[in-house]
């Protein structure tokens, strides 16, 4: 296992604009920490979402909760892959992904909200590992995905960031509403 962890937040140049706010949206110095801390409080937050909610969307048109959580789950495996990909040297650019396409086949409200949850552990640990032991050469290595330039650093930021927004936007639209 490394020792050396990640400990300069990406700048401006390592990740395209349109990440601004996931990556501004994390303040640590350690994001292995953060993201182990990060999955043991999202999924309390899961256990303790009534079963009902997880079937029903907040306005006409949204994603069911299942379909949020699932979206998390697919997204953190491609950022992930991603980070995987540029941190071995790779320089394949990586295709974007189309989120709708995603959540219309994942057929995720006829999953369980344990299973939903199960996954999502095993996923974040996955990339718990795959971070914890990067290089600080494999950390900032440059890539292109979905025609931007990123570094593996700015995906371990991204992942963090996008968890803390849908868990804001479930807390206030699917559970306050």
């Amino acid at each position: 296992m490394q020792d050396l962890q990640q400990k300069r937040k990406p700048k401006e140049g390592d990740y395209a604009p349109f990440y601004a706010a996931y990556v501004q949206e994390i303040e640590t110095d350690d994001i292995v920490r953060f993201l182990e801390e990060q999955k043991a409080a999202a999924l309390a937050f899961f256990k303790h979402i009534p079963w009902e909610k997880w079937e029903v969307s907040y306005a006409e048109g949204k994603w069911t909760l299942a379909q949020l959580v699932l979206h998390l789950i697919d997204s953190e495996r491609i950022f992930a892959y991603r980070a995987l990909c540029i941190a071995r040297g790779d320089q394949t650019p990586l295709p974007g992904f189309d989120q709708e396409a995603y959540v219309e086949t994942g057929e995720a409200n006829s999953r369980t909200p344990v299973s939903l949850a199960d996954e999502f552990a095993t996923v974040r640990e996955a990339t718990v590992h795959l971070f914890r032991n990067f290089s600080p050469a494999m950390w900032e290595r440059r890539g292109t995905a979905a025609d931007s330039e990123i570094t593996p650093s700015a995906l371990a930021w991204i992942i963090a960031g996008h968890l803390q927004h849908h868990l804001r936007v479930i807390q206030e639209r699917y559970l306050n509403a």
